[in-house]
C-alpha cells in the first residue's frame, strides 16, 4: 500500500494516535519526529522515516526503510548515538546523507532538545529540592483517632509516674545508683563462688552425730537394772540416812561408760527361816 492511500485513511480521525486539542492536531506515536499530526510527520505514511528516542539516558537513531516493510519484527534499524554532542551529529550526517534535506534538519532539532533536556535533568538532580508529600485525609483522621485512645489508655501510666518521682524528690526510695548491668553480674558471680567456698568448708570440718544401734541401747539397759539391782540390798537403809544427791541423767552414764566393756553383776538373796536373816551371794 502506498503512503498516499494510508494518509488518506488515517487523516480523517481514523488514527488511534491522533490527539485533538483547542490549539491544535497533535500525534501520540513515540516515532514521530516533531508530535505533530501532518503528513511529513506522521511515521506511518512514510515508508522512509527516521526519528531519535531516549531509553534511559542513551540516545538511539532510529531509521525505517521500504526494503524491510514486509518484515515487521525488522522494520526499525537503531544506531546508538555517543554522548558527546558534535559527535553525535556526525553520526547523523554519516547514516542520514542521501535521505530528504528536511527530514534530516527535523532530527538534528530532536536531538538538540534532548540533549537539552538531559542537561536540565542533570542539574535538576544535583539541586537539593523539598520534596511535597500529599497525605489523605482519612488516615489522617484515623492516626488522631489511634492517639486520642492511646492517651486514654496511658493517663494511668503517666499517673503512677508522676507519683514515682515525687516520692524519689522526697526522698523515699534513698539513693539510687545506675549500676551497669554486666559489672553487676559480676559481682554477684563473685559473691556466689564466695558462698559455695565457704559451704564446702563447712563440711570438710563439721561434726556429726549419728544415732546408735539397737543391740548397744539394750546392753546399757540391762547395766542400768543390775545397778539398780545393787542399790536395793541391805545398802538402801545406809542411803536413805545420807543426803539424797541429784542423779545424772542416763545421757552422762552412757558417756562415761562408752567404749568400756560391759560386766553384768548377779545376786541372789537367801532367807533363814529360823534367823529369819537375809545373806547375800555374787556370781
Amino acid at each position: 500500500m502506498s503512503d498516499g492511500v494510508i494518509w488518506h485513511c488515517i487523516r480523517h480521525n481514523h488514527c488511534s494516535f491522533m490527539a485533538k486539542i483547542t490549539t491544535g492536531i497533535f500525534c501520540r506515536n513515540p516515532y514521530n519526529a516533531t508530535g505533530i499530526c501532518n503528513r511529513s510527520s506522521c511515521p506511518l505514511a512514510n515508508s522512509r522515516y527516521a526519528t531519535i528516542r531516549d531509553h534511559d539516558g542513551v540516545f538511539y537513531l532510529y531509521m525505517k526503510t521500504a526494503e524491510r516493510a514486509h518484515l515487521p519484527n525488522k522494520l526499525w534499524e537503531r544506531v546508538k548515538l555517543p554522548r558527546n554532542y558534535e559527535k553525535a551529529m556526525d553520526v547523523i550526517n554519516k547514516h542520514l546523507e542521501f535521505w530528504p534535506k528536511l527530514l534530516v534538519h527535523k532530527i538534528k532539532q530532536r536531538l538538540t532538545k534532548m540533549t537539552q533536556y538531559r542537561i536540565r535533568m542533570r542539574k535538576l538532580q544535583l539541586k537539593v529540592r523539598e520534596k511535597v508529600m500529599t497525605m489523605p485525609r482519612k488516615q489522617t483522621q484515623r492516626d488522631l483517632r489511634r492517639l486520642e485512645k492511646a492517651e486514654k489508655a496511658a493517663q494511668l501510666e503517666k499517673n503512677i509516674e508522676s507519683e514515682l518521682k515525687e516520692r524519689l524528690k522526697k526522698g523515699v526510695y534513698g539513693d539510687i545508683y545506675n549500676v551497669p548491668f554486666k559489672e553487676f553480674d559480676e559481682v554477684l558471680d563473685m559473691e556466689r563462688d564466695e558462698v559455695v567456698l565457704e559451704e564446702e568448708d563447712e563440711k570438710e570440718g563439721a561434726v556429726e552425730y549419728v544415732e546408735g544401734d539397737d543391740m548397744e541401747e539394750m546392753d546399757h539397759m540391762d547395766d542400768m537394772e543390775d545397778f539398780e539391782g545393787l542399790r536395793g540390798t541391805d545398802e538402801d537403809d545406809h542411803l536413805d540416812s545420807q543426803v539424797p544427791k541429784k542423779p545424772k541423767g542416763l545421757g552422762s552414764y552412757f558417756k562415761q561408760n562408752a567404749g568400756k566393756r560391759s560386766r553384768k553383776v548377779m545376786t541372789e538373796v537367801e532367807q533363814d527361816e529360823e534367823t529369819n536373816t537375809r545373806q547375800r551371794t555374787r556370781m
